[in-house]
């Protein structure tokens, strides 16, 4: 069956059409192969190629040569005759030309100029990118010069070294061929000579004595050389024997790039000195070098031929002097004093070569003649006298001298008697009226008179340091006169310096003068606070006392600038001055009950109960209704034993205050007495007056519990949760008295309602795994402690028992996490230290459990306390003990539940905080 199909390779059976070029739709446009030999082919004509280029989209080629005379390619009136016309004509045109050209010439040099600028600044040449590096070189140092590294090959490629072949010469071949020959002849020479005789000199001998002479001169110039004891000349030559080891010992090996270093820097150096020789750095660092490399004889020669080309340069004769032993070094700075005789540094130089006191003085007062404007020489002469009169004869010149030395006017005072010593600081003071010193050098020294007789009566003692206060001012506005004006900051640290100096009334008077300087009226309370607080961290007790008294002038009803003071002087002044403290704020702040509390338990404290109630009693005077001033004073009747007089107070209380706090401690202290039927009767009282303070229904119910009242305990504890659902303290209590009367699963109930009405508390998750564990469900336990860090992940109770859940090994990475997730919380870290206490790493856990009570609300926690007093008195000494116990004595803990259930015991009433202490430690395990 015949296929339908065209066939797609019958063009190739077709004659080509008469303009087909192949390969013209590629861009060909002819060409000849090997079959073509002969009458060549034309190619495609020129419409043919631009109509093919006109298809592909491309521009026919303009050919600039298209309009030139194919015979003439100079031009088509080439080959006329150049007439004189003609001539004319071009003279013309090249005039034309010229004044054209003169039109637009300044415009386009300009033009060409810029752009020229242009080109330049887009590519610079190298040698205009390095104008302002060289020009930078014109300062830089030798050190600096000394240090730029040598040149090398930096690009870590192995170059190609430069191979040359040569062609080898025939004499070498023929001298390589016969050194493996034998010669059976004999020369000329030889012959003369009758064989193989060596000819001598006629008369000369070898001197082996003069080779060992010369030998041994070798090494001894290089004993000397190491020994650096050989003259300048090199002739003579010694060797200590005794520090001749130590001397090899010294020597130090250098290795081959160090000593290129060395020789490279020499090279340099001595360039430097012969084209600069007046150049004084130069000589001291070739000499520099020398000593370095070991060779002492070249540095010196180098160093004193430095001093003769700069004979007025301190520095090359002190090095000089440096290089030498110390006879010539004498010698050197004698000739040194000719040519620089004002030179300081060469006299002191000179003076400390010397070995005894008179040999000193005598240079520096030789000195002195011809520097006597020097205070350092007149320091180091008046250093050396031993007899204070001498040392005050010679200050009295040298003030007269220098009269605008300071240091040398207190100097002078300071050896002078009381009274010459003022008339000094008057002299002083009118020598040099801008000195700030002078004027606190005369402050200190009225201070110094007023306190130093000690059979003064006060009065005049603080009129005497009344005139302190005066000088000081007085001190300030002449120098604001002089216009000479120093900050507030630094007035105060010069007041810092007196105080670290002994003389706390300067310190107050520049202090009282100088602290409202730079400081805005409505900035001055925080600023004075802040610079007080600055200076207590620094430990400046007296300038942070003498800031704060001056607020308080100005500021007497602030009510915290009269607590930080008492806390000032509580923490670093006596009773006497505390006291004083709190007497003002009292008067100043009538109403402020802190400062009333603070000055009576200081006079109870000690051991003044008469001045604690005077206090007391001029506190119910201006605060009638204060509850806390009525607590206070029921609780040193109480306290003292004055029972009564104490139930009266109470009583009283009730009537005028009538809070519910004043019924609270009315109930406790009845209970505390024994007498539950009347605490019973004024909880009720209390209840009826105030049924939502949670702490009344706890009194009760434990005064139920306290009689084994079970049910009426329970019905109290019920009416509080009632009235005060939010109260955990009154659920837990409850949950204990069913635990208490075996009744678990009851307890249990109470707790899951409690979670209920609190979420995410943790004490309550706390209680519920208590229970569990009491009951015995270590398992449940877990899993309750589990369910409650899932509901409080950041709860520093639940961790703690987290970690003492798990078995030893795990708890170390346990307590890892609990630090993590509690953010360091001060029941984790008590923890960690009871940890390192069971590992015994005791230095460990003396430091965790002082980071326990590290912030002030941990330190409220007793439960820590004890655990690191427990901890001090099985591991640590006497001291350690009696630290913990003082710190937790002023701390007066009050929260922890260990602590706060043996301190509200009514058995531990009216017991210390160190008796709590104690009994804290015993109590837990």
């Amino acid at each position: 069956m015949a296929s339908n199909k065209p066939n797609k390779l019958a063009f190739l059976s077709m004659p080509a059409p008469a303009s087909y070029v192949a390969g013209l739709g590629r861009g060909a446009s002819g060409f000849t192969t090997r079959s073509d030999i002969g009458p060549a082919r034309e190619g495609p004509s020129a419409e043919t190629i631009a109509e093919a280029q006109a298809r592909r989209g491309e521009e026919p080629e303009i050919d600039s040569e298209q309009f030139q005379d194919p015979d003439n390619e100079y031009g088509l009136f080439a080959g006329t005759t150049y007439e004189a016309d003609d001539e004319e004509a071009d003279k013309i045109y090249e005039a034309v030309d010229r004044n054209m050209d003169a039109r637009r010439r300044a415009r386009r040099e300009a033009h060409e100029n810029e752009e020229l600028a242009k080109y330049r600044s887009e590519r610079p040449k190298i040698q205009q990118q390095f104008v302002d590096l060289k020009r930078g070189l014109a300062v830089i140092t030798d050190e600096e010069w000394e240090s730029i590294p040598d040149v090398g090959n930096l690009t870590r490629k192995k170059r190609r070294k430069d191979e040359r072949s040569f062609v080898v010469s025939d004499s070498i071949l023929v001298g390589d061929r016969a050194q493996t020959e034998y010669e059976s002849s004999l020369d000329i020479k030889q012959q003369r000579q009758d064989g193989f005789v060596t000819p001598a000199d006629a008369g000369a001998m070898t001197n082996f004595v003069e080779i060992g002479q010369a030998r041994d001169k070798i090494l001894s110039l290089k004993l000397d050389q190491i020994s650096g004891t050989s003259s300048v000349s090199g002739s003579a030559t010694s060797v200590d024997p005794k520090g001749y080891l130590t001397s090899l010992n010294s020597v130090v090996l250098k290795s081959e790039a160090e000593i290129g270093d060395i020789k490279r820097a020499r090279m340099l150096f001595d360039s430097l000195v012969k084209s600069n020789p007046k150049h004084a750095p130069g000589w001291i660092a070739a000499a520099c070098l020398e000593e370095h490399a070991g060779r002492m004889v070249a540095a010196r020669k180098l160093i004193k031929a430095g001093c003769e080309h700069c004979p007025k340069s301190e520095d090359v004769w002190l090095e000089a002097a440096r290089l030498h032993s110390q006879d010539d070094a004498k010698v050197i700075l004698a000739n040194a004093v000719q040519h620089v005789g004002q030179s300081v540094k060469v006299w002191l130089a000179a003076a400390d070569l010397e070995q005894d006191a008179p040999a000193k003085k005598r240079v520096l007062r030789k000195a002195l003649e011809n520097i006597p404007n020097s205070v350092r020489l007149w320091k180091e002469t008046v250093n050396l006298e031993a007899s204070p009169a001498d040392a005050r004869i010679l200050l009295s010149r040298a003030v007269e001298v220098i009269p605008l030395s300071v240091e040398l006017w207190l100097a002078l005072a300071r050896l002078e008697t009381p009274d010459r010593a003022k008339a000094v600081l008057n002299k002083a003071r009118k020598s040099v009226p801008t000195s700030h010193e002078i004027w606190i050098a005369a402050g200190r020294l009225l201070e110094q008179v007023a306190t130093a007789d000690s059979e003064k009566s006060s009065e005049a003692r603080n009129k005497e340091l009344e005139a302190v206060d005066r000088t000081i001012e007085a001190g300030v506005r002449e120098l604001r006169r002089h216009q000479v004006l120093l900050t507030r900051e630094q007035w105060l640290k010069e007041a810092e310096r007196c105080e670290s100096e002994g003389s706390p009334r300067t310190c107050e008077a520049i202090v009282k003068a100088t602290i409202s300087m730079e400081v805005e009226e409505e900035d001055r309370l925080d600023t004075w606070v802040g610079d007080a607080e600055s200076a207590e961290s620094r430990g400046k007790v007296g300038s942070a006392r003498a800031i704060l008294a001056y607020a308080l002038k100005v500021f007497p009803d602030k009510r915290h600038l009269w607590r930080k003071a008492a806390d000032l002087e509580k923490a670093y002044g006596d009773r006497e001055s505390l006291d004083a403290v709190l007497s003002q704020a009292v008067h100043y702040c009538p109403q402020a009950e802190v400062l009333w509390l603070m000055a009576a338990k200081e006079k109870w404290l000690a051991g003044d109960v008469p001045a604690a109630r005077e206090v007391l009693e001029r506190a119910f005077i201006a605060n009638p209704e204060s509850e806390q001033i009525w607590l206070a004073a029921v609780k040193l009747e109480a306290e003292n034993g004055e029972l009564g007089v104490a139930r009266a107070l109470l009583v009283r209380a009730r009537t005028v205050a009538d809070t519910e706090r004043i019924w609270m401690k009315s109930a406790v202290f009845e209970r505390q007495q024994g007498q539950y039927a009347a605490a019973l009767e004024t909880v009720s009282t209390a209840l009826s007056k105030f049924p939502k303070f949670a702490k009344l229904y706890m009194i009760q119910g434990q005064i139920h519990q306290l009689q084994k009242n079970f049910a009426a305990a329970r019905a109290s504890y019920a009416a509080g949760i009632k009235a005060c659902p939010k109260d955990v303290t009154l659920w837990v209590l409850a949950s204990r008295l069913e635990e208490l009367d075996g009744k678990s699963i009851k307890a249990r109930a109470l707790l899951e309602k409690a979670r209920l009405l609190n979420p995410a508390n943790e004490t309550l998750w706390a209680e519920s795994v208590g229970v569990e564990e009491r009951a015995g469900g270590a398992a449940q336990a877990k899993t309750m402690l589990a369910r409650g860090m899932q509901e409080c992940p950041t709860s520093g109770l639940l961790w703690s028992m987290a970690i003492w859940a798990e078995p030893r090994p795990a708890r170390k990475s346990r307590s890892v996490d609990a630090l993590k997730k509690s953010k360091d919380n001060a029941l984790v870290t008590c923890t960690v230290a009871r940890l390192f206490w069971a590992e015994r790493k005791i230095e460990k856990a003396r430091d965790w459990f002082a980071r326990s009570v590290a912030t002030e609300q941990d330190k409220d926690i007793g439960d820590h306390w004890g655990w690191w007093f427990k901890f001090e008195r099985q591991h640590g000494t006497p001291e350690h003990v009696a630290e913990v116990i003082k710190r937790c004595v002023a701390a007066e803990p009050h929260h922890g539940s260990v602590w706060q259930s043996i301190a509200k015991d009514d058995k531990n009433v009216g017991k210390a905080t160190k008796e709590i202490l104690e009994l804290v430690a015993d109590a837990l395990q």
